[in-house]
């Protein structure tokens, strides 16, 4: 299985089969708009700029299951990252990453590598939002911006931590390329 063997709902509410983007690195986010890490869409923008001519894609899936920050519908949350971070990159549907109700996809990435590459390093922020961790079961997606970079072959190459800047992943995104 790979993540090419996924169908999901882009943010008009259409199938897209990530099929689509066979051959391509891939860089897979769950998104709010209300948070505090909010502005990584604009270093994951120019990651999306500087690699995209080279099979590059950034697939936003944004989440409303940490504290409710990622309110509004699709249409809403699409208009303001274009507008506040001018983001180009596809936005899908909101969908869950933890629960009963994960999307099938999130549960297959989650398989693939349960535990964040940057894990010790992003131990400060994830002290700030221990209460909220201490609900969460081993594997689960921690916060809002929880990163997967996935290969060329559709097998998932790494997971990151949501404190993980966007920048500090180029050195693997352009091991991929």
């Amino acid at each position: 299985m790979s993540i090419y063997d996924f169908t999901v709902k882009n943010n008009k509410g259409e199938d897209v089969s990530l099929s689509a983007y066979q051959g391509k690195a891939l860089l897979v986010v769950n998104t709010a708009t209300k948070c505090g890490l909010t502005p990584q869409y604009g270093p994951l923008e120019a990651l999306y700029q500087k690699y995209r001519e080279r099979g590059f894609e950034i697939l936003d899936f944004p989440c409303n299951q940490f504290l409710s920050q990622a309110p509004g519908s699709d249409d809403e949350i699409n208009g303001f990252c274009t507008r506040k971070y001018g983001t180009t990159f596809p936005r899908f549907a909101k969908i869950e990453v933890n629960g009963d109700s994960t999307a099938p996809l999130f549960v297959w990435l989650k398989e693939q590598q349960p535990e964040d590459k940057d894990a010790a390093n992003a131990k400060g922020f994830m002290t700030k939002i221990q209460q909220f961790l201490s609900k969460t079961a081993p594997g689960d997606i921690k916060w809002n911006f929880g990163k997967f970079l996935i290969d060329r072959t559709g097998g998932v190459h790494a997971r990151y931590s949501p404190a993980a800047a966007p920048e500090t992943l180029e050195a693997d995104i352009e091991s991929l390329l």
